[in-house]
C-alpha cells in the first residue's frame, strides 16, 4: 500500500466508533412538521432529502473517495423511526466492555429532550411490541429470546450493474415514464404505485443534492489549499461529485464514487443492517478499468489506490447499535458489506479480471474488519 493508504488506514484504526445523533435530530424535526401530511413512501423520501440537504459534509485530508454516514469517520447514525434508544441504552453503549460506542453526554441530553419524547410509542418497535400477546411479552422479558428483526429493516442485498449505466437523472426519466403509463381506471394499485414512484423520484434528487454538497465543500477546500497536488485532487473530487450520481459514470474514479454514494444513500435512508453489498464489484468496474488503461488515463496503481480508499470508507461505517438487551449483549461493529469476486458472467464466461486481482491484493494488504470478500 502507498503512503496515502497507510495514513487513511491508520486513521481508520485509530478512530473509535461513536454515536452520531445528527440524523435522529433532523428526522425528528422533519416528522414533527410533516407527519401524516403525505403518503408514507413520499414522506420517507422527503425525510431522506431533508437529511441529505442538512447533514454535515466531511472530506478528510487524504481522501479521494468521499462521503460519510455520520458527521465523521466511524460515526454511526441512529434510526428512531425503527427503534428509539433510551437514555439507558445510550449509556450502556458508552460503557459496555466490548465493542462500545462513544456517546457524548450532551448528545444523550439532546436525545432525551428532543428525540425520545417524539418517537416513544411511534417507532416501529414500540408499535410491534404493543401488538404482541402477553405470553410473548413474558417470554421476552424472561430472556428466552432477544430482539433483532424489529430493530431494523433486513438488508441482505447484492447490487446489480444498473447504477453503472444509469445516473439518477436517467432513473428520474424512467420514473416519469412509468408514472405516465399508470392506468387509474383499471389498476386498483395505480395510486399506491404512483406514491412509490414519487418517493423514488425524490430519493434520486436527495442523493444528487448530497453529492453536490460534497462538490461545493471540495471546491471550498481547494481554494484554501497551498499544496498544488492536493488542490488538484480536491478539484477532481468536485468534478466527480458534480457528475455522479446525477449521471452514469464515465471512468473508473466516477464509477467507484458512484457506488459509494448509492451505498451511503441506502444506509442513510434506513437501517438495513446488515449485508448491503455491491455484488460483483470487479465485474461492474472491469469495463471502466480496461477503458482507462487503454486510453492511458488510468494505471493499475491509481485504480488500486481508489479501491483502497473505498475499502477504508466501508470500514469507517460501523453497524448501527441495538437497544434493550441486545444493546448490552450484542456486540459487533461489522456492517457485513460483502464483495463478490470472479465467478462467471451471465453468459457463462470467466468473470475474473485484473480488477479481481487488485481487490484480492487490497484484502490481503489492508486486513480491515470490513468489507469481506
Amino acid at each position: 500500500m502507498n503512503e496515502r493508504i497507510k495514513r487513511l488506514r491508520d486513521e481508520s484504526f485509530e478512530a473509535h466508533p461513536s454515536i452520531c445523533i445528527e440524523r435522529a435530530v433532523l428526522e425528528t424535526e422533519f416528522y414533527k412538521e410533516n407527519d401524516n401530511k403525505y403518503p408514507m413512501p413520499v414522506m420517507r423520501a422527503m425525510n431522506f432529502r431533508h437529511i441529505c440537504q442538512n447533514k454535515k459534509i466531511y472530506i478528510g485530508k487524504d481522501e479521494l473517495i468521499v462521503g460519510e454516514r455520520g458527521s465523521k469517520p466511524k460515526a454511526v447514525s441512529t434510526f428512531p423511526e425503527l427503534t428509539c434508544h433510551s437514555r439507558e441504552d445510550l449509556e450502556i453503549l458508552n460503557i459496555r466492555k466490548q465493542q462500545n460506542y462513544t456517546v457524548d453526554p450532551e448528545d444523550i441530553k439532546t436525545y432525551e429532550e428532543k428525540v425520545i419524547p417524539f418517537w416513544r410509542g411511534r417507532c416501529m418497535r414500540d408499535k410491534l411490541f404493543d401488538r404482541m400477546p402477553e405470553d410473548w411479552t413474558k417470554l421476552y422479558e424472561a430472556g428466552t429470546f432477544t430482539e433483532f428483526g424489529e430493530q431494523r429493516a433486513l438488508g441482505h442485498t447484492a447490487l446489480d450493474g444498473l447504477i453503472y449505466t444509469n445516473g439518477m437523472l436517467d432513473l428520474k426519466k424512467q420514473i416519469a415514464e412509468a408514472r405516465a403509463k399508470l392506468d387509474y381506471l383499471n389498476d386498483p394499485e395505480a395510486t399506491a404505485k404512483d406514491e412509490q414512484l414519487q418517493g423514488m423520484d425524490i430519493s434520486c434528487d436527495a442523493v444528487i443534492i448530497f453529492a453536490e454538497r460534497h462538490a461545493e465543500l471540495a471546491e471550498k477546500m481547494a481554494a484554501g489549499e497551498s499544496d498544488p497536488k492536493r488542490k488538484a485532487e480536491l478539484l477532481k473530487i468536485a468534478d466527480v461529485c458534480r457528475w455522479v450520481p446525477a449521471n452514469a459514470p464515465r471512468d473508473f474514479w466516477e464509477a467507484v464514487q458512484m457506488y459509494w454514494f448509492v451505498h451511503l444513500g441506502t444506509i442513510t435512508e434506513l437501517n438495513g443492517w446488515d449485508a448491503m453489498s455491491p455484488g460483483h464489484l470487479d465485474q461492474h468496474l472491469a469495463p471502466f478499468y480496461e477503458k482507462g488503461v487503454k486510453a492511458g488515463t488510468l494505471d493499475r496503481d491509481a485504480a488500486k489506490e481508489l479501491l483502497s480508499c473505498l475499502w477504508i470508507k466501508v470500514n469507517n461505517t460501523p453497524a448501527p447499535p441495538k437497544v434493550g438487551v441486545t444493546a448490552a449483549e450484542s456486540g459487533t461493529y461489522n456492517d457485513f458489506t460483502n464483495i463478490n469476486l470472479a465467478g462467471l458472467k451471465a453468459d457463462g464466461t470467466d468473470g475474473s479480471s485484473e480488477v479481481t486481482y487488485i481487490c484480492l491484493e487490497i484484502f490481503d494488504e489492508l486486513r480491515l474488519l470490513q468489507p469481506q470478500g
